[in-house]
């Protein structure tokens, strides 16, 4: 039996490994990164970085759990394929001490029993000193077992483990789906293929490709890289990846420095003040094109300086991608017929607990239920 796995990204890839090792017949479809997005005609995908935050800390169980299973198999994923992709560096979280995320941070460390450091006041400055915080912002501190992912390695270690697992990747956009007498007929741009069953892991393009949508909402999402000379990497040497959650739902993220494909060394910075939605194909293909929001760059560019204002910024460069969400704050993932499968929506977390969700989405394609993982 022939599973499709549409999608090479960081859900899709490790679905197809998962998939791979345990024997199944999977063919990985879907297209490189492009060289140049802003000429780019075809689909995207948001794994062309170098830098995501992971951590088990986090305000929601669920997404905890999966982290912690996601991070446990990092070492495994490497050695498969031959491709570091993770960054020990460490992790922290913080925010006002009074408000309603962290003393979720501090329910979630407690009830896992993670390994990490709280800290307030002038420890929280003396441990950071090239950061600053308002008067009553507490931290939490994963020394080890957190930093960042490199997505885009990621994905790429995957598809090669999968590949070493027996899968065969075809290099193609997949435009539509029908299920046929004994299986399913995929439509690409490079012919059609078949399998018996498909799991559609296509980011914010799986309702491209599904006949019928499934309820997600894809949002336009800008990155600022902030570059800095070598003296200033060496002077932040040792600087976590930080998550500073506010009072009111705001969670701005920031990687320390990360060498990028072009050799420079940048700071990236995310995390737009307010949701925009992009509505279809045609929309989200010119979105990843634009280069992102000057505006949501100003913003992100006042947000850094505040909360490191010494920091020796070079240029600003800015970069567009696309999170995708569901209401319920969870993924979706199941079975759409007997031989149409979906997973999508990593809920702006994704990243970090990829190889969780992936092997949640095979065992989903094999028949398990799967409901109670995800609640």
């Amino acid at each position: 039996m022939t599973i499709a796995v549409i999608g090479r990204g960081l859900i899709g890839s490790a679905a197809a490994r998962h998939l791979a090792k345990v024997g199944e017949d999977v063919v990985l479809l879907g297209p490189s990164e492009p060289a140049d997005k802003r000429s780019h005609t075809g689909v995207f995908a948001s794994h062309y970085d170098e830098g995501r935050i992971t951590r088990a800390l986090d305000p929601v169980p669920f997404w905890s759990r999966v982290s912690i299973a996601s991070i446990a198999r990092y070492a495994e994923i490497e050695a498969e394929s031959g491709v570091p992709f993770f960054s020990d560096v460490g992790a922290l979280i913080a925010g006002p001490g009074d408000s309603a995320p962290l003393r979720n941070v501090a329910a979630v460390q407690e009830a896992a029993d993670i390994a990490c450091d709280r800290l307030e006041g002038a420890a929280l400055g003396e441990r950071f000193p090239y950061f600053e915080f308002p008067a009553g912002t507490v931290g939490w501190h994963e020394s080890s077992g957190a930093g960042y992912v490199s997505p885009r390695r990621l994905a790429r270690a995957q598809g090669i483990a999968a590949e070493r697992a027996g899968a065969r990747i075809v290099e193609a956009i997949a435009t539509g789906i029908d299920e046929v007498p004994g299986g399913v007929r995929i439509a690409t741009d490079a012919g059609p293929v078949e399998a018996a069953r498909v799991l559609v892991a296509a980011g914010g393009f799986t309702n491209m490709v599904l006949p019928d949508p499934v309820p997600i909402t894809v949002y336009a999402r800008t990155v600022a890289l902030f570059e800095i000379d070598e003296a200033e990497a060496a002077r932040l040497a040792g600087q976590p990846s930080m998550i500073y959650l506010g009072p009111d739902g705001e969670d701005p993220y920031l990687l320390p420095p990360i060498r990028y494909p072009d050799g420079r060394l940048y700071l990236k910075l995310g995390g737009d003040p307010e949701d925009r939605a992009l509505e279809g194909d045609a929309e989200i293909r010119a979105w990843f094109r634009s280069g992102g929001s000057p505006e949501v760059a100003e913003y992100l560019t006042e947000q850094v300086k505040a909360r490191m204002p010494g920091l020796a910024i070079r240029r600003v460069v800015t970069d567009a991608c696309v999170t995708t969400f569901t209401d319920a704050y969870r993924p979706v993932m199941r079975a759409l017929s007997e031989r149409v499968f979906v997973a999508a929506a990593g809920n702006g977390r994704g990243a970090k607990c990829s190889d969780e969700l992936g092997r949640l989405a095979a065992a989903c394609v094999q028949g398990e239920d799967i409901s109670a993982a995800l609640a």
